[in-house]
């Protein structure tokens, strides 16, 4: 998890379209979106799993021939712990 300052966390929407499913994965990651891209990029030029992890600690596997699309969203920065 990245924290910025005074108590803020910065995370990145995703969603992975995977092929012949209705259904897509949305989640938070704590990674830069630069990272998210390199990731995606370097499954698919392998042809191996794309391994993303969220900001809870669940782990989404996917592999590179069943992606049919990745969004990255923008950071965005969330204040944690108590507003004073």
């Amino acid at each position: 998890m990245r924290l910025g300052r005074r108590g803020t966390v910065t995370l990145v929407d995703i969603r992975i379209g995977i092929l012949n499913s209705p259904r897509e994965l949305s989640f938070e990651s704590s990674k830069t979106a630069a990272e998210i891209e390199q990731a995606v990029t370097e499954a698919l030029a392998s042809g191996t799993v794309l391994s993303i992890a969220d900001d809870k600690g669940k782990q989404y596997v996917v592999p590179a021939a069943s992606i049919g699309y990745v969004e990255i969203g923008s950071e965005s920065t969330r204040r944690i712990g108590f507003v004073g």
